[in-house]
């Protein structure tokens, strides 16, 4: 499936701006403050157009931004390599009837060059990828938090496949009080069950044979839900085992508003997570599930909870 093919064409081609002033022009003209953001870095695919069809389902006007944050790369990390499809993305934020699609510069994100103050993601942005990426996630959630406050959204909605960055804004919305609402929307998944994203383009043919065992894997533990963790860990990770060419960062199972390992005893929403490296292209996935009797794969996670591993039962 080419990006081409995602969505169908459509009449109504949304204003396009690229600086603050036009940003907020376009912003004003809107007759209602009823507005859902959509934050990307271009090279949209069917997953992004997902989130617009919510966005434009659940509120007045859209607002898409697309940007390509340079503080959310590391110095291994290739800047210039990542996709850049403006054309293409401007189809299918048509086809979706976005309303305002913001496109600025770096220097109208960072007028002062490299910001001196940034948000800190905390411990939470230490571990899993951020573990992975030193200081990865303090420049999400510095871009994220200056996208809210110029886009002026009512709510922000945000893929389950980038699980950890969720969290970290939604933390981040609660505890610095922004007036906006975070929507998870679920994993958009390829009719094999590789999931959709931007880094998928930088595959071969046979890598891309290889990324199916990250979905498998979930499957696996999913299915296995039902009898604990150690169930659900030792069967994704017998599908790992047997895909000598992902070379496994983590796989891991863990609570949804900490990140920490969940005990055997646990019973109730976790995420099952994995991040690997096929070819030259570092891949994440993830599925929430419900461990214990009757659980199984979730779509997303029920209202966010107060963090925090609840006290083992007595016994």
């Amino acid at each position: 499936m080419t990006q081409a093919d995602v969505t169908e064409p459509s009449t109504a081609t949304p204003v396009v701006v690229s600086t603050r002033d036009e940003l907020r022009a376009a912003r004003a003209a809107l007759s209602s403050t009823d507005v859902a953001v959509v934050m990307t870095m271009g090279a949209l695919h069917e997953g992004h157009a997902q989130l617009l069809r919510e966005a434009r389902a659940s509120a007045e006007y859209v607002i898409l931004t697309i940007f390509l944050n340079p503080l959310q790369f590391g110095p291994k990390e290739d800047l210039s390599r990542y996709p850049r499809t403006f054309d293409d993305d401007m189809r299918i934020a048509t086809a979706a009837g976005v309303d305002i699609v913001f496109a600025p510069t770096p220097d109208v994100v960072y007028p002062d060059g490299d910001p001196g103050v940034r948000i800190s993601a905390g411990p939470l942005g230490d571990v899993l990828e951020g573990k992975s990426r030193p200081g990865h996630f303090d420049g999400m959630l510095t871009v994220v938090a200056k996208l809210l406050h110029l886009t002026g959204g009512s709510r922000a909605l945000f893929g389950q496949k980038d699980a950890q960055q969720l969290l970290l804004i939604r933390r981040m919305v609660r505890e610095l009080d922004f007036p906006v609402e975070v929507v998870s929307v679920p994993t958009v998944r390829e009719d094999d069950g590789l999931a959709l994203s931007s880094r998928n383009t930088y595959l071969t043919e046979s890598d891309r044979e290889v990324a199916l065992c990250l979905s498998r894997a979930l499957t696996a533990g999913a299915d296995a839900s039902a009898y604990g963790p150690s169930a659900i860990r030792r069967a994704a990770r017998e599908v790992l085992v047997e895909e000598p060419l992902a070379l496994v960062d983590y796989l891991v199972l863990v609570h949804p508003s900490t990140l920490q390992d969940v005990p055997e005893w646990y019973r109730g929403e976790a995420l099952l997570a994995i991040a690997a490296r096929v070819g030259t292209t570092r891949l994440i996935d993830n599925t929430p599930i419900l461990v214990g009797p009757g659980g199984g794969r979730l779509d997303v996670f029920s209202k966010p909870v107060t963090p925090g591993i609840p006290a083992r039962p007595a016994s």
